[in-house]
C-alpha cells in the first residue's frame, strides 16, 4: 500500500513539474477538486480525445457527432430523473469530522476480499507452474471460494440497501463490518445520508425574473433531446449511434484522488439506438468493442477488467463497468449501460413531443431502445499518464525517469536538438521544424547539454529525439532516438517525416483493435 501512495505522489508531482496539471487558482490557495490542464496537458487530453473521435466516429458510418450546450432547460432534468434521483449517500466520521461516499467504503472494502483472493492464487501459480488451473483453484480452494463468496455477499446486500433506499441497512453493514475511516483509524459513524450533486446557477438579467438551471451533471441528455433532430436531418436509419464529448459538473462532497474525481469534468459519451429486444446483442457488442479500443493504448491487458453492476440504476437493464487498475487500486474507468427506452419515453411525457422513429422496413413507429458508452476523459488522462510514468535503472547504474506514452497520445511527437548553438546546427534544426510542424506537435530544445535534454524529454514523454551536428551540413542525416529503447540511428532528413508518422499515426494505433 506505501508503494502505491508513493507512485501516486510520484504520479501527481511529476504531472506539476512537467507542465500536464496544475491546481486551479492555486495562487489563491486553489479550489478543492478544481484542476487546469497546463500546457503538456492540455496537448495529452485533446489527443486523448481526438483518439476517441477518430475511433468512435470517423471510422462508424452509423455515428455522427454533437455538441449540446451546457446549460439546458431545467425539466430536462426533471425528465431524466437527477433531481429526484441523482444522490450519493455520504457519511460522516463524528471523531475525525471527514465526510466519505458509504458505498465506496464499502466496496473498497470487498476489494480488499478480492485481493486476498488473488494473492492466494498468485501464490498456486508460483507453485504449480505450468500444471496450475486457475478455474478450478477458484472454485475449490477454501480460503479463495470464502474471500469470493464473502465480496459477493457484501456487494449484494449493499446493492439491495441501496435499491429500496434503506439507508439504515447501509449504516448496520458498516458497521458490521468494522469498516473504519480510513485516515484516523474511527469508527464512530453518522447515519447515512442521501446528497443531491448537481449544480445550481440561474439565468436572467435580474435576480427577480432569473430563470434557475443546473449546470449539466451529465452530456447524455444533450444527445436524447437532440434525438430527432440528428434523426431527420442525417437521414439516419437504425441502428445508429450519436457521440459527444464535453464538460459536466457534479459537486461531489467527496472529491479526491487528484483527477479521478472532481467537480468540473469531462465526458466522451456514445448513445447508441436500436430495435427494442435487440439491446442487449449490441450491449455485448458495445462491451467488447470498447476494450479493444483501450487494449489498443498497450497500457497492459492486466490493467483492465469488468465489473457487472449489483446495483442498476433506474434507467437501465444492464450495466457493466470497465475497470482500471489506477495507483490507488481498480476504479472505473468506462460504463457501458443498457438504457432502454427510458430517457426518449421520459423526454416525450415531459415535453408533450413526439420523440419516436419510423421504421420504413417494419412501417411503423417505436421508441428505440439505447446502449451507452461513457468514459471520462479526466480518468483517462490518469490511467495513461500514471501506468506511463517509470523509473528505469539503465546498464551503467543510472536512473532515468521516462513517460512512455502511447506515442500517438504524446504531446510532443519529436524533439529537435542541434548538439551546438553555434556553427550553423540552430538554423538547420529550426528549418527542420519548419518542415515537421505542418504535421506534427514538434519542439526546440537548445539548453544544456545534449544527454540532459535527452533525460528532459523522456520525462516529458517526447517520442524521438532528434539530432543536428556537424555530419548534418555534411550529408543531410541526423541522429533520431528513439524513448523507450534509447536506440539512436542515423537517418536522412527527408525520411524523418516517414519514421515519425510509422510510428505516432492513428491508423497504426487503432489497426490493433
Amino acid at each position: 500500500m506505501a508503494k502505491q501512495e508513493d507512485l501516486f505522489k510520484n504520479v501527481v508531482s511529476h504531472a506539476k513539474e512537467y507542465g500536464f496539471i496544475f491546481p486551479s487558482s492555486e495562487i489563491y490557495d486553489g479550489l478543492s477538486a478544481v484542476y487546469d490542464y497546463a500546457q503538456n496537458g492540455a496537448e495529452l487530453k485533446k489527443n486523448i480525445r481526438e483518439y476517441w473521435w477518430k475511433s468512435m466516429v470517423q471510422m462508424n458510418e452509423n455515428i455522427v457527432g454533437i455538441d449540446a450546450a451546457i446549460l439546458m432547460h431545467p425539466t430536462t432534468w426533471k425528465a431524466s430523473g437527477h433531481v429526484d434521483a441523482f444522490n450519493d449517500p455520504l457519511i460522516d466520521n463524528k471523531d475525525s469530522k471527514k465526510r466519505y461516499r458509504a458505498d465506496v467504503l464499502i466496496e473498497d472494502y470487498a476489494e480488499k476480499l478480492n485481493q486476498k483472493a488473488q494473492k492466494e492464487i498468485e501464490k498456486a501459480k508460483a507453485r504449480f507452474g505450468e500444471a496450475f488451473n486457475e478455474q478450478e483453484f477458484v472454485t475449490t480452494n477454501a480460503r479463495v471460494v470464502e474471500y469470493k463468496a464473502k465480496q459477493r455477499e457484501i456487494l449484494e446486500r449493499m446493492a439491495r440497501s441501496l435499491e429500496k433506499e434503506d439507508l439504515a441497512d447501509v449504516k448496520a453493514l458498516i458497521e458490521e463490518l468494522e469498516i473504519a475511516d480510513p485516515e484516523t483509524g474511527s469508527r464512530n459513524w453518522t447515519d447515512v445520508k442521501q446528497f443531491n450533486l448537481m449544480f445550481g446557477t440561474k439565468l436572467g438579467a435580474s435576480a427577480e425574473n432569473a430563470m434557475d438551471l443546473y449546470l449539466r451533471p451529465e452530456t447524455a441528455q444533450g444527445i436524447f433531446v437532440n434525438f430527432l433532430n440528428v434523426q431527420k436531418s442525417g437521414r439516419l436509419k437504425i441502428p445508429f449511434g450519436i457521440a459527444q464529448t464535453g464538460k459536466a459538473f457534479r459537486n461531489e462532497i467527496v472529491a479526491r484522488q487528484f483527477i479521478f474525481r472532481m467537480r468540473e469534468f469531462e465526458q466522451m459519451e456514445m448513445q447508441f439506438f436500436v430495435k427494442p429486444g435487440e439491446e442487449m446483442k449490441w450491449y455485448e457488442y458495445w462491451k467488447t468493442t470498447r476494450l479493444n479500443w483501450h487494449l489498443s493504448l498497450g497500457l497492459g491487458e492486466k490493467n483492465y477488467r469488468f465489473h457487472d453492476h449489483e446495483k442498476l440504476a433506474h434507467y437501465a437493464n444492464a450495466a457493466a463497468d470497465i475497470e482500471f487498475n489506477f495507483p490507488f487500486g481498480f476504479k472505473e474507468l468506462e460504463g457501458i449501460h443498457s438504457r432502454t427506452d427510458f430517457d426518449l419515453k421520459a423526454h416525450e411525457e415531459f415535453s408533450g413531443r413526439k420523440l419516436q422513429y419510423f421504421d420504413t422496413d417494419e412501417n411503423k413507429n417505436y421508441t428505440p431502445y439505447v446502449v451507452e458508452t461513457s468514459v471520462g476523459l479526466d480518468r483517462m488522462f490518469l490511467a495513461v499518464f500514471a501506468t506511463s510514468l517509470k523509473e528505469e535503472t539503465l546498464e551503467d547504474g543510472s536512473t532515468r525517469t521516462v513517460l512512455q506514452l502511447p506515442s500517438v497520445l504524446a504531446p510532443t511527437k519529436a524533439a529537435i536538438l542541434p548538439l551546438v548553438k553555434k556553427d550553423g546546427l540552430p538554423d538547420v534544426a529550426k528549418e527542420i521544424i519548419e518542415d515537421l510542424k505542418w504535421e506534427f506537435n514538434v519542439s526546440y530544445d537548445e539548453k544544456d547539454a545534449v544527454g540532459r535534454r535527452y533525460r528532459r524529454q523522456d520525462a516529458l514523454g517526447t517520442p524521438f529525439c532528434i539530432t543536428v551536428d556537424h555530419q548534418t551540413l555534411e550529408d543531410q542525416t541526423v541522429t533520431i532516438r528513439h524513448r523507450d529503447s534509447m536506440k539512436q540511428d542515423r537517418v536522412k532528413i527527408s525520411e524523418l517525416k516517414d519514421i515519425i508518422n510509422r510510428e505516432v499515426s492513428m491508423k497504426h494505433w487503432l489497426m490493433k483493435m
